[in-house]
């Protein structure tokens, strides 16, 4: 089995338009969430999201490559283009046989589907925008991707709900992993902040209200959380096999060394503490780790009162005493929920805290909650050098992805 690097990443997401600009941010505690813009909230209850601000669509396409990208697929080509630029790693024509895509979402093109949606049965004009099928395709982003970059090798959409992002990087990783690739861009994008998908959300009534300062509305495992907020963005990174990254000189962010994924086969949308659990112990067993290894979790941390419980549980059961020595934080206060994209996002930070040797903290925590008793880096970023990191997805559906990296030796 070979081994697998990070060499590349690209971000784009509420609190930053690049990797560099969206770590910054998580170390400093600065809030992306905020009063919703983008979309009319007069007939909603819940007007906060963590948007993606400042991000010209004109600035990275031309006007006919607006036309075939909704904006999950911007999202996702320009974090492409970025983990591509990072990672300083241009493909030969032979190479882009065994160089491939992997891209996670939850909503795909909701915004084109939405508008459509509109046109036909509010407005009762049937005649629609002649690329509305490829922009609202669940594949338009890696099938994008793929062609930008000339990638003829593997190439998959996941949509997995809120595990998209994870586990489009973990099968990208064993693709490299098994030698069926020798590079793959991997990771997840969505832009669920429409009209139709806001209402949806706030119809299951787990949603922040965002009352008082809406910049902190989500406080993951507070005692006072009050539900999760639904972001935007995307994240994409470049793996490739250790050996030939190496032999070109590529800077090495981190090793990824295990992918665990489980469901939970029980309910639709109440999670178990099993099924976590087992995809944290099937990631463990792949990285050849014990529980003691890992330094840091990017926990999924959504804020509802039922999740944080249910993962700080699923976490005692797999570390055991060694769960009150593991520093663990969700940085969804900050950039929010971003859906199919967390798991890329998410995963992105960890990297990036492996690196710098930072742990971006838990932001907005008020006060301990008796049933989420373990450390969650509260308020302030930490220093600590880092050797073993570990990112939790899990999904309605009852399906869950762990990733684990470590440093490169």
């Amino acid at each position: 089995m070979r081994r697998v690097v990070v060499t590349g990443i690209g971000v784009v997401s509420a609190v930053g338009l690049t990797a560099a600009e969206f770590f910054d941010s998580l170390i400093h505690a600065r809030s992306g969430v905020g009063e919703i813009t983008q979309i009319p909230t007069d007939e909603m209850g819940v007007k906060v999201a963590a948007e993606v601000k400042g991000f010209d669509p004109s600035a990275h396409f031309t006007t006919k490559q607006v036309g075939l990208l909704d904006r999950f697929a911007q999202f996702a080509l320009v974090a492409a283009r970025e983990a591509m630029a990072d990672s300083g790693f241009s493909p030969t024509e032979a190479e882009c046989d065994r160089f491939g895509v992997a891209i996670g979402t939850s909503f795909g093109g909701m915004g084109t589907l939405e508008a459509g949606y509109e046109r036909v049965y509010s407005e009762r004009n049937l005649r629609l925008h002649p690329l509305t099928i490829p922009r609202i395709m669940y594949n338009a982003a890696a099938s994008q991707i793929s062609m930008f970059f000339s990638a003829r090798g593997p190439i998959l959409a996941i949509s997995t709900a809120c595990a998209s992002g994870a586990q489009a990087i973990g099968w990208a990783f064993h693709q490299i992993r098994y030698g069926y690739a020798e590079a793959m861009l991997a990771g997840g994008a969505d832009a669920p902040i429409t009209f139709g998908v806001m209402k949806a959300w706030e119809a299951l009534r787990v949603l922040a209200s965002g009352r008082g300062d809406p910049t902190r509305a989500c406080r993951p495992f507070s005692r006072d959380r009050e539900g999760l907020v639904v972001g935007e963005g995307a994240a994409v990174l470049l793996l490739e096999e250790y050996e030939r990254a190496r032999a070109r000189g590529a800077r090495l962010y981190a090793e990824l060394v295990g992918y665990g994924t489980s469901a939970d086969a029980s309910h639709i949308t109440d999670p178990s503490v099993e099924g976590p659990a087992r995809a944290m112990q099937a990631a463990l067993a792949e990285a050849g780790l014990a529980p003691e290894d890992v330094d840091y979790i990017n926990a999924h941390g959504t804020a509802t009162k039922v999740n944080d419980r249910i993962e700080t549980e699923a976490i005692k059961l797999v570390f055991g005493s060694h769960a009150r020595r593991l520093a663990i934080s969700s940085t969804k206060a900050l950039h929010g929920h971003t859906m199919g994209a967390a798991g890329a996002i998410e995963f992105a930070a960890a990297c990036l805290a492996l690196r710098h040797g930072i742990i971006p903290p838990t932001a907005h925590y008020t006060e301990p909650d008796p049933e989420c008793d373990l450390d969650y880096v509260p308020n302030r970023a930490r220093e600590q050098k880092l050797e073993v990191v570990l990112s939790n997805s899990f999904a309605f559906g009852g399906i869950n992805a762990v990733l684990i990296a470590r440093r490169v030796s």
